[in-house]
């Protein structure tokens, strides 16, 4: 299974009605700032480069962001947050994430969630995510290169382990989420946590500018050391 052909079918995906209907209801109502473009209303597959060592979990698409664009993280506050933080790191050639063809373009980095529909009130059912872990376990497949995972909130980092195998995981239990933890697996793999750059974690100050820059400082580092 390709990437190319795992993007097709989660376009494709209906296995949720309750996602749908909400995808597709949010995309003929609009929200008013947005009401002259055409909402995309599917499943929002992952988005990067293939070859990509930096693996970023995230939790579901924006209601009027990634459902609106099509594209992760695209069109929304958090977007915002996370494009510039790649930018400053050097994993996107641009700080801004508008639209589907905007010309942003990941190096070394692919971003994921652990819900493809936009869910209501921004929480996926359990049921709707563990129909959604198939998807991810088949990019984890596919993203053989993939030396670091960035696991953007408790929801994503739950999803994530789900996952992976059971033979590189360092215990039986999922260790306790928190900003700027560091969970390394047996086969030298490496996950950080980071909270999610959602507005509200943004805007109440939870999570800071600084504090983001520096669990991808964390990334980073582990790629360089995994070269030596």
């Amino acid at each position: 299974m390709s990437l190319i052909g795992i993007e097709k079918r989660i376009t494709a995906c209906e296995a949720c009605p309750r996602l749908r209907e909400h995808c597709l209801e949010t995309a003929r109502v609009k929200r008013r700032q947005f009401r002259d473009q055409d909402y995309w209303g599917k499943p929002v597959p992952g988005f990067g480069d293939p070859e990509a060592r930096l693996l970023i979990v995230g939790l579901a698409p924006a209601a009027h962001g990634a459902n609106r664009t099509g594209r992760m993280f695209t069109g929304d506050q958090s977007g915002l947050w996370l494009y510039r933080a790649l930018h400053r790191a050097g994993f996107s050639n641009q700080a801004l994430s508008e639209g589907r063809e905007d010309g942003l373009r990941l190096h070394d980095c692919y971003i994921t969630t652990a819900a493809r529909c936009a869910p209501p009130g921004n929480k996926p059912l359990p049921e709707e995510l563990a129909r959604c872990g198939a998807f991810l376990a088949e990019e984890l497949m596919e993203l053989k290169r993939v030396r670091v995972f960035l696991a953007l909130g408790k929801i994503a980092l739950h999803a994530l382990w789900r996952q992976l195998p059971e033979g590189i995981k360092p215990a039986r239990t999922l260790p306790a989420f928190a900003h700027g933890a560091e969970i390394p697996l047996n086969d030298g793999r490496l996950i950080v946590c980071s909270y999610h750059p959602s507005q509200q974690n943004t805007f109440t100050g939870l999570l800071t500018e600084s504090m983001f820059d520096r669990v991808f400082d964390v990334s980073r580092e582990h790629l360089v050391s995994g070269e030596i």
